[in-house]
């Protein structure tokens, strides 16, 4: 089993280092579901199909390689709320070797 350490910054502003798992196919939303870093219900409601931009998140360091943004993503970032150039969906980043050290900050709640 291989894990990566990934900082994740909750919505009220508190750093958690939490070890994701590479080897079990999971993306960043549901590493965030798993360790319950945000309210029941108000992160991953599509389920991870990019359908509703309730996982955005903020990358705080851009030395890791992360998948190029897909067309459904990028359409959707375009609807939600409090979108910045860092702006991703953890549900399209699945959890690799080279995200050891990444750093991010889940964005509010379009509420």
């Amino acid at each position: 089993m291989s894990d990566v350490k990934i900082t994740i910054i909750d919505r009220e502003g508190e750093a958690h280092t939490v070890d994701a798992p590479t080897d079990m196919n999971m993306n960043l939303m549901e590493v965030i579901r798993s360790y319950e870093l945000a309210p029941e219900g108000t992160i991953g409601i599509c389920g991870g199909m990019a359908m509703c931009a309730s996982c955005q998140c903020y990358i705080l360091n851009f030395e890791h390689m992360l998948p190029e943004k897909s067309y459904e993503e990028e359409d959707m970032l375009d609807q939600a709320f409090f979108v910045e150039d860092n702006s991703r969906l953890s549900c399209q980043i699945p959890i690799t070797d080279g995200l050891d050290g990444l750093e991010v900050r889940i964005a509010a709640a379009s509420e």
